[in-house]
C-alpha cells in the first residue's frame, strides 16, 4: 500500500519531465540503533501506563463496591432494627390490652357477683381467708411477730371492707 502510494505520488511530480514511474519498492528499512532504542522505550512506557491505570481503576471500582456494600449493610441493620422495635412495641400493647381486657372481665364479674345473692357473705370469707393466709406468712418470713391486740380485729377488718363496698356507688350499665 505504501509502495503504492509512493508510485502514484512520484507519477504525478514527473509527468513534468516525461518521466513515468513505473515502480517503487522500500524493502528494508533499519533504523538507527538509538531510534530503535527511543522506539522502544516509548512504546514500553505506553504499556506501563496503561498498566497503571488499569490496576488504579481497578482498586477505585474495588473500594467504590466496598463503600456499597457497607452502606448496604448499615441499612439493612437499621431497618432490621427498626422492624424488631416495632414488633416489640406492638406485642407489648397487645400484652397490656389483654391484661386491662382481662383485668377489666374479672372485676365486672366480681362486681356482678357481689350484686347476687350470698355475694357479699362470699367476699367476707374471701378476706378473712386472705388476711389469715397473708399473716401467716408474715409469721413464716419474719423473726419478730407482732400480734394484734384483739384477735377479734379479724372480724374489724372484714366489717371495715364490706361498709366499703356497700358505700361504693354500682356502676350505671
Amino acid at each position: 500500500m505504501i509502495n503504492a502510494n509512493v508510485v502514484a505520488e512520484l507519477d504525478k511530480a514527473s509527468v513534468a519531465w516525461g518521466v513515468k514511474v513505473m515502480r517503487y519498492e522500500i524493502k528494508n528499512i533499519t533504523p538507527p540503533q538509538d531510534v530503535l532504542s527511543a522506539m522502544e522505550k516509548q512504546m514500553r512506557a505506553e504499556r506501563e501506563k496503561r498498566a497503571v491505570v488499569l490496576t488504579s481503576e481497578g482498586e477505585r471500582d474495588a473500594k467504590i463496591n466496598q463503600a456499597e456494600g457497607d452502606k448496604q449493610r448499615v441499612i439493612k441493620a437499621s431497618e432490621a432494627s427498626k422492624q424488631q422495635q416495632i414488633n416489640e412495641a406492638e406485642g407489648q400493647a397487645a400484652a397490656i390490652l389483654a391484661v386491662a381486657t382481662a383485668t377489666a372481665e374479672g372485676l365486672r364479674k366480681v362486681g356482678d357477683s357481689l350484686a347476687g345473692r350470698g355475694g357479699i357473705e362470699a367476699m367476707q370469707l374471701r378476706i378473712g381467708e386472705e388476711y389469715l393466709r397473708q399473716f401467716g406468712k408474715i409469721a413464716k418470713e419474719s423473726t419478730t411477730l407482732i400480734v394484734p391486740g384483739q384477735l377479734s380485729d379479724l372480724a374489724s377488718v372484714v366489717a371495715m371492707a364490706t361498709s366499703i363496698i356497700r358505700k361504693t356507688p354500682s356502676p350505671q350499665p
